[in-house]
């Protein structure tokens, strides 16, 4: 199985990765630099392998991954997502458990659009009664 690899993509408001799973040792790459030091804060690192601490796979397979679009908080969740499915085609039993830990649900919620007549969103300008 060290030569099959296993692709999958994952998305999370505006951005997209494309994950690509094979054996190996745990070198887990985006865009080209290790994951810690392209996500920056560990909390984001955490985040987005959270799927292989689940399936305790941490350390066995090589992860190269291409992330487009949205910011880090974005990436790290389709990131997140794009491994997960990319485990269930490199092994099926991982299905139920990655479910149960809620990995498998793509995140819907995007930016609210602003509206005319309003600063924001939500926000509105000051309103003057007089």
């Amino acid at each position: 199985m060290a030569d099959d690899h296993f692709t999958a993509t994952g998305r999370r408001k505006n951005a997209v990765a494309s994950v690509i799973v094979k054996g190996g040792r745990g070198k887990v790459m985006v865009n080209g630099k290790d994951i810690s030091a392209y996500l920056c804060r560990s909390t984001l690192v955490m985040h987005a392998l959270k799927p292989l601490d689940v399936t305790e796979l941490q350390g066995k397979l090589d992860i190269t991954c291409v992330a487009r679009g949205g910011g880090l908080t974005g990436q790290a969740g389709a990131i997140r997502l794009a491994i997960a499915r990319a485990l269930i085609k490199y092994d099926s039993e991982f299905r139920p458990l990655l479910k149960r830990n809620d990995l498998l649900i793509r995140d819907p919620r995007m930016v609210e659009r602003k509206k005319y007549g309003q600063v924001k969103a939500r926000k509105r300008f000051q309103f003057s009664k007089r």
